[in-house]
């Protein structure tokens, strides 16, 4: 089917050794397809060609923040230990795939057998695929005849073949791996893997504790002007119950202060902003959350969350509920909560003195700076961020909305998520 779209019974999956994402979506691939029924249909592309056609970075942990990147470790590691897979970072990465690639084609259709021989020689033995003499033992010991294979790769029709692909890739809005689609619709991650089987008519599966599992205290950091919070913020006191200590911070002052641009989204490429606004929506129907883009963004949220402060609206049930409410407000009916008259309207509706709290939320003003700045210390690079104090652990973070379950799981236990 190279070449062409699939059927809706089918599912593409494109990947480049070079990605351990990719590897560890490679481990669970075709279990999935087996799953639902649905025929894989594996499509090998050059990551390199699409980071230079979208001017991205050839080693992006290389310009991410010391915590981000920490925390991007940390959760690769998770996803490995979830696939039940080795994941070992090795020394040198990123490394030449461009030879494997054209092996793997060389060799030709299935690739998955192949791959996985590939796959496994990165990332659970660190060896550099990159080097010629890597490429033949992987080749050898998969069964081939690796000098054949070799010579195969070498032509002219096998490179014209990887760089036809790989600029498919790219004039399909394809901007890192892994990427799935089924049908037109495109899906990127290993953890949207989920999304892809449900897509397929999968049945939905969740990960979160029992209803009246014991969780270890969770600290849940937000602020109002992310859409990922909200997301985070309307499931959470159904999910953490009073285990979770609600954190306000000043999110445009966190990224002045570790160097991230105030609005990140604006920094993607159009091809990835695409994508981020459909998984905004995604997640949001996955959830049942109701979600709409505000014509009003960014927002400026710092006067809502000094009254959240000033109100001690973390505290209570009804103040909770009524951050739920303020965030709704913005992501879901497109209300201007820096308006200081639309947020006393919004108060009073919940039973609390709007026109007060706003005209005191100045009071809190350090209060907020210092929130900022313990986050900060603890390790918040964005939101929302769930911080479980796991007994005998450590804190551990997760940071998206789409690791609440994980966090949840972490906090009743669940050792293969911390």
């Amino acid at each position: 089917m190279a070449g062409g779209r699939v059927s809706a019974r089918s599912f593409e999956f494109w990947f480049d050794f070079s990605c351990p994402y990719a590897y560890v979506a490679s481990t669970r691939v075709e279990a999935l397809a087996a799953r639902v029924g649905a025929e894989l249909d594996a499509r090998p592309m050059l990551l390199g060609g699409v980071f230079r056609a979208r001017s991205t970075p050839q080693n992006l942990s290389a310009t991410l923040s010391p915590a981000k990147a920490a925390h991007n470790l940390d959760d690769m590691r998770r996803q490995a230990q979830m696939a039940g897979v080795p994941l070992h970072m090795p020394a040198g990465h990123p490394f030449r795939t461009v030879e494997a690639l054209r092996c793997l084609l060389a060799v030709g259709p299935p690739y998955m057998p192949l791959a996985h021989h590939f796959y496994r020689a990165y990332w659970a033995e660190g060896r550099d695929l990159g080097q010629r003499e890597v490429v033949v033992d992987v080749l050898t010991r998969a069964g081939h005849d690796a000098q054949a294979v070799l010579a195969r790769a070498a032509t002219d029709a096998v490179k014209d073949d990887l760089r036809r692909r790989t600029d498919e890739a790219v004039a399909r809005g394809i901007f890192g791996v892994p990427t799935f689609f089924v049908g037109d619709d495109l899906y990127w991650g290993q953890d949207r893997m989920d999304m892809v089987e449900a897509a397929l008519g999968g049945a939905p599966r969740s990960l979160r504790p029992a209803p009246g599992t014991a969780l270890a205290p969770v600290d849940l950091y937000f602020d109002y002007s992310s859409p990922f919070a909200y997301l985070a913020l309307a499931q959470a006191e159904a999910v953490f119950g009073a285990a979770a200590r609600w954190r306000p911070l000043l999110l445009g002052g966190l990224f002045r202060s570790i160097g991230t641009p105030d609005v990140p989204l604006r920094a993607q490429s159009p091809e990835k902003q695409r994508h981020t606004m459909q998984d905004i929506h995604r997640q949001a129907a996955r959830a049942g959350v109701p979600f709409a883009w505000p014509t009003r963004f960014p927002i400026n949220s710092v006067l809502p969350l000094r009254v959240t402060l000033q109100a001690r609206l973390t505290e209570t049930l009804a103040g909770r509920a009524a951050i739920v409410r303020i965030a709704r407000a913005l992501w879901a009916e497109d209300r201007d909560i820096a308006d200081p008259a639309v947020l006393a309207a919004l108060l009073d509706e919940l039973g609390l003195p709007g026109d007060e709290l706003v005209a005191d939320a100045h009071a809190a003003k350090s209060e907020l700076f210092a929130a900022t700045t313990a986050a900060q210390s603890a390790g918040v690079f964005g939101v929302p961020t769930f911080v479980v104090h796991a007994p005998d652990r450590g804190p551990l973070l997760y940071w998206g909305a789409d690791r609440l379950d994980w966090a949840a799981r972490a906090a009743a236990g669940d050792t293969t998520l911390m």
